[in-house]
């Protein structure tokens, strides 16, 4: 397959506002050891790349400092040590960085196929948010059938994708939003109630709906939240923390409940985990999640596409917090 020298990818020249970012030109990245080159036709856009342009989320010093977590297209080259994967196979993928860009690297042990019926789009969709909350809600907090759940968020694309993955495992599912329509939205999804947050206190509700707290909660909010966090958890419950919208600092709480109901508080990001631990994920979510995703079990939640050029204006929209679902980008 011949491919050009170069490639347009999304150039952060400086830090702050969307419209920072530019166009840009710049040579195709080379296949090293275990990777393979992908011609990408879809782009996911997430928080963790909003914070990355406003200089608050640095990549790690051996990934792209192109902006960009996850894409689908097609693999058009692959580096030493690569087996069961070859040229020209559909796949999407956790990147390390650089998917905003029309080629880019992602680990073997990062990649997965299409499923079934699904389009680059859909595909491009998946990888960023499904890692996300099958590690944090599902392998480190162990969410198991017919326990609660508390999701906050509920109509970001991580929100959507726990409020239907624990839901689909037989979870009892709770979810925080902000308006009615968003509420109204999590409760198709699979939430048993919808709890809009501005004007309804979520750990007043919860104790009147289940009586004792939830078994755990998946918060991006961390200090606003922190106190009603573990005001709404059952004994033995388990906080895992996954973003701070809302502060990392929580002055003055009172950690007694901590010890009193013996719960676990525990958090992680994506980024710093190493190869193996993608790789773990990776394996889970083809096994016990792809299976859903053909079955039309779970479904990414889309809520609008732009195109590759008008990434400003996706970023814009992400940051106005009025989307129920992903933002994407199609390029090509």
């Amino acid at each position: 397959m011949s491919l050009p020298q170069q490639m347009r990818f999304v150039d952060l020249k400086s830090f702050g506002e969307p419209d920072v970012m530019v166009i840009g030109k710049r040579p195709l990245p080379v296949a090293g050891e275990g990777e393979v080159l992908v011609r990408a036709e879809a782009i996911g856009v997430n928080r963790p790349d909003i914070a990355q342009r406003q200089g608050s989320y640095p990549p790690p010093k051996d990934a792209s400092p192109i902006l960009g977590l996850e894409l689908a297209g097609e693999i058009v080259a692959v580096g030493p040590g690569v087996v069961g994967h070859a040229v020209g196979d559909k796949v999407c993928g956790l990147t390390n960085g650089g998917a905003y860009a029309e080629y880019c690297l992602l680990p073997v042990g990062q990649i997965l196929p299409f499923p079934k019926g699904y389009d680059a789009v859909k595909a491009a969709a998946l990888p960023e948010t499904f890692f996300t909350v099958w590690a944090n809600l599902f392998q480190m907090a162990g969410l198991t059938e017919g326990e609660s759940v508390l999701i906050h968020g509920g109509t970001s694309g991580i929100g959507t994708t726990a409020i239907q993955l624990a839901r689909a495992f037989g979870a009892e599912v709770y979810a925080t939003a902000g308006s009615k329509e968003k509420c109204d939205a999590c409760e198709r999804l699979g939430a048993k109630r919808a709890i809009n947050y501005r004007n309804e206190d979520f750990a007043a509700v919860i104790k009147a709906e289940t009586g004792h707290g939830v078994d755990i909660i998946l918060d991006m909010i961390g200090a606003a939240y922190f106190e009603r966090n573990i005001a709404s958890l059952a004994k033995d419950g388990c906080l895992s923390i996954i973003a701070f919208l809302g502060g990392a600092v929580a002055e003055k709480v009172n950690l007694s409940p901590i010890m009193v109901k013996r719960l676990t508080v525990t958090g992680s990001t994506m980024r710093p985990r190493t190869a193996e631990e993608k790789r773990a994920i990776r394996d889970d979510l083809l096994s016990e999640v792809w299976p859903l995703l053909e079955a039309g079990t779970v479904a990414p939640v889309i809520h609008r596409v732009f195109a590759f050029e008008d990434v400003v204006e996706a970023h814009r929209l992400l940051e106005d917090g009025s989307h129920v679902g992903k933002v994407m980008l199609r390029i090509g």
